[in-house]
């Protein structure tokens, strides 16, 4: 036992004496010195040392280590382990975990979270955006868990997805094919014909799109290959500060067939490009030497719906609008799902269930005609 009682000198105003010392190696491999509160009797700090020992067994290193540290280095051990992109997701979290903080890991209880949950609803971030916010909690305690020996569990276990009551879930929007075409007649510049087609005719996502390359493209085999994809560390309409990255998921690395319609006018819009000294393979496709920015996406996509007359889609909205359209031509849900680079089949039923319901329509009529073959070659 460590038990022991302070000098005069050193003793509350109220008369408490007693107090117990702990010993514990911090992160800097030093011996770090554990001071107890003061208690009145020695029976009252020999229980709470006993109470202390049993909340801080097992914990090798830093026993008072708080939330904060406990990120701060998770941040650092990832730093060459992960992706830009995703470290710039980290620090995005950050900095909803203030009310945590300054709170010790082995303090963490059910109070501390309800009030954090409770700040985050008062927030205007969609119930999906929050839960992801949660899953940084959850990898901070388990790195933790893992680094330290934390027992975190009784606080991990009370971690849930947010879901507000009667909300209604947001659907995705998309252009119907004739919506497209339409939208498409009014653009002039072959480079954001080409940059919307591209996007609608092969799904890509919008960092996708700023990343494809000339060498990319394969005009004797009719296929595009996506490879790689541009960022912004410092916000969507930067125009410096981009970086290429490799693509979100390994399944997002994919080659597909490019629509006759899409690669004439990707010929055409590359033999103008060639007519520039300069033009390289490297080059951008919707760029030059550096890639179109999100603001500019943003703004000639805004100018296009008011000019065709249609409501306003997002920039992500042309990927949806090409799954729609690979679904409404019944194309196999895992051809739909390898085409816009999901990592599983699931990903792409759970994104698109509504149309695969609406779908459903459709599958009497198949049956309809199945039979009307059959009874029509039976009386042949």
């Amino acid at each position: 036992m460590s038990v022991r009682q302070l000098k005069e000198n050193k003793r509350t105003r109220d008369g408490r004496s007693w107090v117990f010392i702990q010993y514990s190696k911090g992160l800097d491999g030093k011996r770090h010195q554990y001071q107890s509160q003061a208690y009145f009797t020695k029976e009252e700090a020999t229980k709470a040392e006993l109470e202390y020992l049993d909340k801080y067994k097992d914990v090798e290193v830093n026993p008072h280590m708080t939330f904060k540290e406990a990120y701060t280095l998770y941040y650092e051990y990832q730093k060459d382990k992960i992706k830009d992109s995703t470290l710039k997701t980290y620090r995005d979290r950050i900095k909803y975990m203030g009310l945590l903080d300054n709170i010790e890991l082995v303090n963490l209880n059910w109070e501390h979270y309800q009030k954090w949950r409770t700040q985050m609803n008062k927030t205007n971030l969609c119930d999906k955006y929050k839960t992801d916010i949660q899953k940084f909690i959850k990898q901070v305690l388990n790195f933790a868990e893992k680094q330290w020996d934390f027992n975190l569990r009784k606080f991990y276990n009370k971690l849930e997805p947010f879901k507000t009551p009667g909300a209604i879930k947001k659907e995705m929007d998309f252009y119907e094919p004739q919506e497209f075409f339409q939208y498409i007649s009014v653009i002039d510049d072959l480079r954001d014909k080409c940059l919307f087609e591209t996007l609608y005719y092969c799904g890509l996502r919008r960092s996708e799109a700023r990343g494809l390359q000339w060498r990319h493209i394969d005009f004797k085999n009719h296929t595009l290959t996506i490879a790689q994809q541009v960022l912004n560390l410092a916000g969507n309409n930067a125009s410096s500060s981009w970086y290429i990255a490799s693509p979100k998921t390994e399944s997002s690395n994919r080659t597909i067939p490019i629509p006759e319609v899409l690669l004439k006018d990707l010929a055409e819009l590359k033999k103008s490009n060639e007519r520039f000294s300069k033009f390289k393979q490297t080059w951008f496709v919707f760029g030059d030497d550096v890639p179109i920015t999100y603001h500019q996406m943003y703004s000639r996509n805004n100018n296009y719906c008011k000019k065709a007359g249609l409501r306003h889609i997002r920039i992500h909205d042309f990927r949806h609008s090409c799954a729609s359209a690979l679904i409404s031509a019944s194309a196999p849900i895992t051809a739909v799902s390898n085409y816009l680079g999901h990592s599983e089949t699931i990903e792409t039923l759970e994104t698109y269930t509504h149309l695969v319901k609406k779908d459903y329509a459709n599958v009497p009529k198949f049956f309809d005609s199945l039979e009307k073959d059959f009874n029509k070659k039976s009386t042949d």
